[in-house]
């Protein structure tokens, strides 16, 4: 096990020591000045949030999974500890994260982004040159040869396209964060589905109004559920005997738990999204969001890939259970309190 960093903070919040390990985790000889540099300290950073909540609180506090951004937009997740002396300064101790089971699809995540950028850019050249070689041979071929022709135009459109799918799942961008009514989100989803794929199927919602903001970029967050309702309505569609149904709900779980077993204090808001179809296949439920897994005819199998790499970027959860008859998603996002939506962007 790694070292653990030892900071001792200011009442002020200046950071006023740091031990060896400290200054190796943290990528050199570490001053306040250059923690300050490092966004440490930046109050909307998770560490620089932890230290502050310590400051105010006067006492100890422990929390799991905080991140560190390090120069050249480089981060690492480390276990916290604190402790208040009597004269308000604080001990922080810091303990980088081993990976677990629960971190690897995180990091299949990542590699999977990675060869789907490398693919993108490797197969969209030679598609070009095919389907300009196929238009030329068509323009003066036999009725027999031209429809030949048509074919490759005709798939090598369809390989364009997966590979702009593989573009948009590797194309991580920095989140825009600020206060997000959640509800605002799920009824854009669901008029977008039901006036979609959604005809003939029937949308419940059971919404907890009382819910605070989540912590969030909008437009990321209508593309999560823009992929899990999709997939619900068409689950549901696939019973064929009118009774289809899609129930989107909310609720807050302070101790939310998801499918390890431990528990999620700092991302309490849930939101549910079931549905009445026939249920995953068991031979797909443990892969369900490895890329390109997926028992829908036609389907690319990216759909639910990207939603869980976009839940993993909010710093939240996902998971399902399944059975026939019937399928719910939860999503457990972080929450904002008390914040101003103008001020709230990170």
């Amino acid at each position: 096990m790694a070292p653990c960093a030892l900071l001792v903070v200011t009442p002020e919040g200046e950071i006023a020591f740091a031990n060896s390990a400290a200054e190796t985790l943290l990528g050199g000889a570490l001053t306040a000045r250059r923690a300050a540099k490092l966004g440490l300290l930046d109050p909307h950073s998770d560490i620089g949030g932890f230290i502050g909540r310590v400051l105010r609180r006067g006492g100890g506090a422990r929390q799991k999974g905080l991140e560190i951004v390090l120069p050249g937009e480089a981060s690492l997740s480390v276990d916290a500890e604190a402790s208040v002396h009597p004269d308000g300064a604080a001990t922080i101790l810091l303990t980088p994260r081993e990976e677990t089971d629960a971190d690897a699809p995180a990091s299949a995540l990542q590699t999977a982004a990675n060869l789907g950028r490398t693919l993108a850019h490797e197969i969209k050249n030679p598609l070009a040159g095919i389907r300009g070689a196929a238009q030329l041979l068509q323009s003066g071929a036999s009725p027999e040869d031209s429809a030949l022709a048509q074919l490759i135009v005709d798939e090598t459109d369809r390989v364009r396209r997966l590979v702009e799918r593989l573009e948009a799942f590797s194309d991580v961008r920095r989140l825009h964060i600020e206060a997000v009514n959640i509800h605002r989100v799920l009824d854009r989803v669901r008029a977008l589905v039901a006036n979609g794929v959604g005809e003939g199927i029937r949308f419940r919602v059971l919404y907890d109004p009382s819910l605070p903001p989540a912590r969030g970029d909008e437009d990321q967050l209508v593309q999560i559920f823009l992929n899990l309702v999709k997939n619900a309505a068409e689950a549901a569609r696939s019973r064929r005997d009118d009774h289809g149904e899609v129930v989107i709900s909310t609720a807050y779980r302070h101790l939310a738990r998801p499918s390890d077993g431990e528990a999620v204090e700092s991302a309490p808001l849930e939101v549910r999204v079931q549905d009445n179809g026939p249920g995953v296949a068991p031979e797909v439920r443990r892969r369900l969001f490895d890329p390109f897994v997926t028992a829908k005819p036609g389907g690319t199998g990216l759909g639910l890939t990207v939603a869980a790499q976009l839940v993993a970027a909010h710093k939240g959860v996902i998971d399902f259970h399944s059975e026939p008859g019937k399928t719910v998603f939860r999503v457990h996002l972080p929450i904002l309190l008390n914040a101003n939506p103008d001020e709230a962007t990170v």
